[in-house]
């Protein structure tokens, strides 16, 4: 079952997202840029998509991850870890990338920098509460299960 996700081309460079196989579960995001951006070591950079996208119901949102081949060969990754897109907003999406390396590197036009996954969320409403279920589990947290 496929979904449909409008996407909006608010630069004639831009890239529509693809996915680069059947089985991949995220699209390529593309660097839409008018001249090359160095991230220096420890240093924090926007990079712009040119897109805007709508997504069919507020069932769901975009998820933004790094590109593997990026944070492990290059020490690029996504500077707030994961990138959500709500499906009210209809913005440009850009995409926030850290260099955790020690060299420098230089962000092309047109180049992939993350990847786009769309994916169902549930609305949640919080309730205060006196008390918690008890679960074999408790309070533990942080590595309590123990190393395997």
């Amino acid at each position: 079952m496929s979904y449909t996700v409008k996407v909006k081309k608010l630069k004639e460079n831009a890239v529509v997202p693809k996915r680069a196989t059947i089985g991949s579960a995220g699209a390529d995001l593309y660097a839409c840029i008018d001249e090359p951006v160095t991230i220096e070591p420890g240093s924090l950079a926007m990079i712009p998509t040119g897109l805007a996208i709508e997504l069919e119901s507020s069932d769901c949102a975009a998820f933004l991850f790094a590109r593997s081949g990026l944070g492990v060969k290059h020490g690029i990754t996504l500077s707030n870890g994961v990138g959500v897109v709500d499906s009210d907003y209809r913005g440009e999406v850009c995409v926030g990338l850290c260099n955790v390396s020690n060299e420098s590197y230089t962000i092309s036009a047109g180049e992939r920098i993350a990847q786009m996954v769309i994916m169902p969320v549930k609305p949640a409403e919080f309730v205060v509460a006196d008390e918690l279920s008890d679960t074999s589990r408790g309070e533990g947290g942080f590595g309590s299960t123990g190393k395997h």
